[in-house]
């Protein structure tokens, strides 16, 4: 199910200027030309503090980037996430491993759903991490443990995936 074009880019930019100040690059909506999917958009997060792995220590950054990208059945198919940024989080996985995000947010996504308040909610993801409901990556696993012995004992060690290649035909 796809909206017309013309709600899309309307609704799109509403969505947009509303969350204004997140917004790091996203695609040129003023053109009157339709659009080409999937679009990108990188959300900064600034003044949010969260833990992330500096070789064997545990440091707090206080911003995030993340990207979002948005294919032509938006709003009725959720948007997908990757997480760009360094994090030590239950929740969400390290780039290295993907990226990837478990939250209600996307599980739950509907056609109500906004892109300023999905922002509002990864931000408190961010600062209240849910251990009882980790990735099954070693870095998502140990963080879950770290939050659960209430984040005062020393971070675990982790390995942290090397690289992907990824190679285009």
């Amino acid at each position: 199910m796809t909206l017309p074009s013309e709600i899309l880019i309307a609704r799109l930019r509403n969505e947009l200027k509303a969350c204004s100040g997140y917004i790091r690059s996203a695609p040129d909506l003023s053109g009157p030309d339709g659009l080409e999917f999937p679009l990108s958009i990188d959300i900064e997060l600034n003044q949010v503090p969260a833990h992330y792995l500096d070789g064997r220590r545990c440091g707090v950054r206080y911003t995030h980037r993340f990207r979002l990208v948005i294919d032509e059945e938006y709003p009725f198919k959720k948007p997908m996430v990757t997480w760009l940024t360094p994090i030590f989080h239950p929740n969400i996985m390290m780039p290295e491993d993907g990226g990837h995000m478990c939250t209600r947010l996307l599980e739950d996504w509907s056609f109500n759903s906004t892109i300023i308040s999905f922002i509002k909610g990864v931000e408190t993801l961010v600062t209240t991490p849910n251990p009882s409901n980790p990735f099954g990556t070693d870095s998502c696993t140990a963080a879950a443990e770290y939050y659960n012995k209430g984040a005062r004992c020393l971070p675990p060690m982790v390995n942290v995936p090397p690289p992907r290649v990824v190679r285009s035909r």
